[in-house]
């Protein structure tokens, strides 16, 4: 995927201007990192497994309320998944009548994998930048986590 040049973002801008240039840079970003996935998965997919890696395990309706989508999707999501070898399924310890997901060790690779793959394509991009832009990037980066966590 090519890089797509961005303009310049300005921090004169008022701040709607501002706030609507940052949003552009920081999904092209976005965007782009997503691309760098490990195995055979589709974002969907790879997300599914996040989930699982954060929770430990889940039912599939729990993770289809997650990720916003209707359980009967999350059912397929999960069979793809499952006979992939990334997600193993087993009877719920406290409900008989549901399944328990949990992430296998293929699909921790696949976590593993895309992980390392976005971090060098990050970091790529990091090498070619300044001292001042690597600084400037390192403060923007604790101000962008402040600001999502609010």
């Amino acid at each position: 995927m090519p890089d797509t040049p961005t303009p310049d973002l300005d921090p004169e801008a008022p701040a709607d201007e501002l706030a609507s240039q940052l949003r552009r840079a920081v999904l092209m970003t976005s965007r782009r990192l997503r691309a760098e996935r490990g195995g055979d998965v589709t974002l969907a997919q790879y997300s599914v497994l996040a989930r699982l890696l954060e929770a430990g395990s889940a039912t599939p309706s729990d993770l289809a309320a997650l990720e916003h989508v209707a359980a009967p999707s999350m059912t397929r999501t999960v069979k793809c998944l499952e006979d992939a070898g990334y997600v193993t399924r087993a009877t719920h310890p406290s409900d008989g009548r549901a399944i328990l997901v949990t992430l296998s060790e293929t699909g921790h690779d696949v976590i593993r994998e895309t992980r390392r793959r976005r971090t060098v394509w990050l970091a790529q991009r990091l090498d070619s930048l300044s001292p001042d832009e690597l600084a400037t990037l390192a403060a923007a980066s604790d101000i962008l986590r402040r600001i999502s966590t609010q």
